[in-house]
């Protein structure tokens, strides 16, 4: 077991980071994350890390500071001689880009994965990554957590009856079957989309039967919110009593939010992954904190545990 654990976060989610250290009934280490006048991030950790386990908390979401940020980071920590250092990523950004699936085209969630480790990260922990075989663009340990428990749980509180979990696309049906199950065995549905060219959905079909049921749609990202307006909009001409969605990771980027004041929805409910500014805030928002989580998950990769407890 290493000695020392020392928790680190950048600037890009301190909230979500300072609850987890409560969480951990530790302070957060102290360093200095700035930039030149240029612009340059400029990052000095003011406390000795030598020989220590180091976790450093930085979710990757636009703008691509964001990821630079961490890589100086782990790099600066890596020259100051830790033993082990995992980037805690509770978003991992550009996990989109994940194939070739047209010509010419990168696969940025590989050259991200090659940018971290040759930083220096000895191992991931990150947050339903928008695909799990991204883990085998990985050549160090990577430790993936899912939010489903946390949102389970809180769609349990609110004793809702009739419930169907909606897949907003053929990608998401594994995702919204294990929701289903852990709800107890509900029924699915799933929405049958085109997306011509990116940020743009076409639904085409909604198998499954939703007439009067209280649909869950389930997402790990909500970008511009054009798939989720399409489904809520196909969904209420099959006049379902209510539209509930669950997602992980809330990028709400262009007009999205309007798009959602707007919708059909009665209920938005999100993760603290990425923070949501006050004026992206929503009456019909719900969002729900992942700290507890990843701090049981810190605690048990520094005392080489096994995950596997919390994913049951």
């Amino acid at each position: 077991m290493y000695k020392k654990l020392k928790i680190f976060a950048g600037n890009s989610n301190l909230p979500l980071a300072r609850e987890i250290a409560e969480h951990m009934e530790r302070p957060l280490g102290s360093a200095i994350v700035t930039r030149f006048s240029d612009g340059e991030i400029w990052v000095k950790v003011n406390e000795n890390v030598r020989g220590a386990d180091v976790f450093i908390i930085q979710p990757t979401f636009p703008p691509s500071d964001n990821l630079m940020e961490l890589l100086i980071f782990i790099d600066a920590v890596k020259r100051a001689s830790a033993k082990r250092i995992t980037a805690v990523i509770p978003y991992y950004g550009y996990a989109r880009q994940d194939k070739k699936d047209e010509p010419r085209v990168p696969i940025s969630a590989k050259l991200v994965a090659n940018l971290l480790t040759t930083a220096g990260a000895n191992r991931i922990l990150t947050v339903d990554l928008h695909s799990e075989t991204m883990q085998g663009f990985f050549d160090i340990p990577v430790d993936h957590l899912y939010a489903e428990p946390v949102l389970v749980e809180y769609i349990k509180s609110k004793n809702i009856k009739n419930v169907i979990v909606v897949s907003p696309d053929a990608g998401s049906v594994k995702r919204a079957r294990h929701f289903a199950r852990r709800l107890g065995d509900i029924p699915i549905a799933i929405i049958d989309k085109r997306r011509p060219r990116p940020n743009q959905a076409e639904v085409m079909n909604i198998v499954g039967n939703v007439k009067g049921k209280n649909c869950i749609i389930i997402d790990d990202i909500v970008d511009t919110a054009g798939t989720l307006v399409g489904a809520a909009k196909a969904l209420r001409k099959k006049n379902v009593e209510s539209i509930t969605v669950c997602c992980t990771h809330s990028l709400l980027s262009g007009n999205a939010i309007e798009r959602i004041a707007n919708a059909e929805i009665d209920q938005f409910v999100t993760t603290n992954t990425i923070p949501i500014v006050e004026n992206k805030r929503l009456d019909k928002m719900v969002v729900l904190s992942l700290a507890s989580l990843l701090s049981k998950a810190i605690n048990i990769i520094h005392e080489e545990k096994s995950l596997s407890t919390l994913f049951y």
